[in-house]
C-alpha cells in the first residue's frame, strides 16, 4: 500500500501518528508537494480527484481518501493495538470525541490558519482574513471546553489513548500556526495532555 501524506499538514499526520500507534510496517510513504501545487495536478487527481491528502492507494489499485476512512481500514486490518473502540457502545463514544475534535476544533483552526497565515496564501485563494480571525474565537471557546474535559479525564475519549487523542493533538500542534499555546491562554489542563502526548513516539514522526 501507499499513503500519499504532506509534510506539516495535519491530516496526514493524523494517519502516520495512528500507523506508528498501531506498529503498522510495510506501508509506502509518499510525500506530496503542497507549496508546489503538485496535489492539483492532473497525475494526482488521478489518485485522489478532490486533490486532497491524505490518500491511501490499496493493493488493488483502489484509493481511499479521508482520514476517518483511512483509519477504519486500517484499524480492520490490523485490531490491535485498537485504537477506535473494542466494541459498538465504545466505539460511539471514541467517535463521538474524535467527531466533536475534527468538526469543532481541528476545522476552526484550519480555516483560522489557511485565511490569516501569510505562508499559506498560495494555496487559500482568496483569504478572507476577517473570518479566520472569527474562527480564531471560536477555536479558543471550544478549546477551553475541551480544557474542562481534561479536568475530568486523562484522554479526549475516557480512560484511554485513541484516535480522539491522535486528532485533538495534530489539531493543537497545526494551531501554533495561529499563535495558540493551551498553557499561555489559561487551559492548564490542555496543556498537560499535549505535553504527554508529546512524548509517545508517534508524536515525533511528521
Amino acid at each position: 500500500m501507499k499513503l500519499y501524506v504532506a509534510h506539516r499538514a495535519p491530516n496526514p499526520r493524523r494517519v502516520t501518528m495512528f500507523i506508528v500507534e498501531k506498529n503498522i510496517e510495510g506501508i509506502e510513504l509518499v510525500n506530496v508537494d503542497l507549496n508546489a501545487q503538485e496535489h492539483k495536478g492532473e497525475a494526482y487527481r488521478t489518485i485522489s480527484p478532490l486533490a486532497k491528502v491524505p490518500a491511501l492507494e490499496l493493493h488493488d489499485g483502489r484509493v481511499l481518501t479521508e482520514t476517518r476512512a483511512i483509519c477504519t481500514y486500517l484499524e480492520g486490518l490490523y485490531p490491535e493495538i485498537n485504537l477506535m473502540g473494542d466494541e459498538f457502545e465504545e466505539r460511539a463514544f471514541i467517535e463521538m470525541a474524535d467527531r466533536r475534535v475534527e468538526h469543532y476544533l481541528l476545522a476552526g483552526i484550519a480555516n483560522s490558519v489557511r485565511h490569516t497565515h501569510p505562508g499559506l496564501a498560495a494555496l487559500e485563494q482568496p483569504q478572507f482574513p476577517d473570518f479566520g480571525y472569527s474562527q480564531a474565537q471560536k477555536v479558543r471557546e471550544v478549546a477551553q471546553w475541551f480544557d474542562h474535559v481534561l479536568e475530568r479525564q486523562p484522554w479526549i475519549a475516557g480512560k484511554r489513548f485513541t484516535i480522539a487523542d491522535i486528532t485533538a493533538f495534530c489539531a493543537i500542534e497545526f494551531a501554533k500556526l495561529m499563535k495558540f499555546n493551551p498553557g499561555a491562554e489559561g487551559m492548564p489542563a490542555l496543556q498537560a495532555w499535549r505535553d504527554r502526548v508529546a512524548e509517545r513516539p508517534s508524536a515525533k514522526v511528521n
